[in-house]
């Protein structure tokens, strides 16, 4: 038996003003982040990781500098 389910969409913003640039989520999710210049997390366009990927990405961050919003109900799901 197939189980179906909504995949999950987030808007994902980055506080930069809380990034420290560990990279964390680069490692985890480097379909989804990058650091720009200034060694701070970016979201990147495109489809990105699976969605468990991008939340365990946001969950590795040490300053809880990624936000998960989701984009149907516009709930902050992370942190």
């Amino acid at each position: 038996m197939k189980s179906e389910g909504k995949i999950k969409k987030w808007k994902i913003t980055v506080d930069r003003d809380l990034c420290i640039g560990a990279a964390s989520c680069v490692a985890l999710a480097m379909q989804t982040f990058a650091l720009d210049g200034e060694n701070k997390a970016i979201v990147l366009e495109g489809e990105g990781d699976i969605p468990e990927m991008v939340k365990l990405a946001a969950e590795s961050c040490p300053t809880k500098a990624i936000i998960l919003v989701d984009e149907e109900t516009g709930e902050q799901e992370y942190p």
